[in-house]
């Protein structure tokens, strides 16, 4: 299964919505709360290309964007394949 890491904060919805999908797919994920690690910002920007806005979702250390585009991957049939790919092995909590 791939690994997948989101960037998130505790009172974001789209956060919420992200994180629903993905265990609604029964994956496991590495969150890293901006909140409790404050310091980690800047390499959640660096690794976005320059986007800032919570969450930030990265399948096998790829960019897939926001909630809204993992949505659509989700409607286009693409997130599926995606998370099949084998990663290094994600785990649930913070990195």
């Amino acid at each position: 299964m791939a690994t997948v890491e989101i960037y998130t904060t505790p009172l974001c919805p789209y956060c919420v919505r992200a994180k629903r999908l993905l265990e609604k797919k029964g994956v496991d994920f590495i969150e890293i709360d901006l909140w409790q690690e404050p310091g980690r910002r800047e390499e959640m920007v660096r690794r976005a290309a320059g986007r800032r806005t919570v969450p930030q979702i990265f399948i096998n250390g790829q960019a897939m964007g926001g909630s809204d585009d993992l949505h659509a991957l989700d409607a286009a049939g693409k997130l599926d394949p995606l998370l099949a790919q084998d990663g290094e092995g994600a785990r649930r909590g913070s990195a």
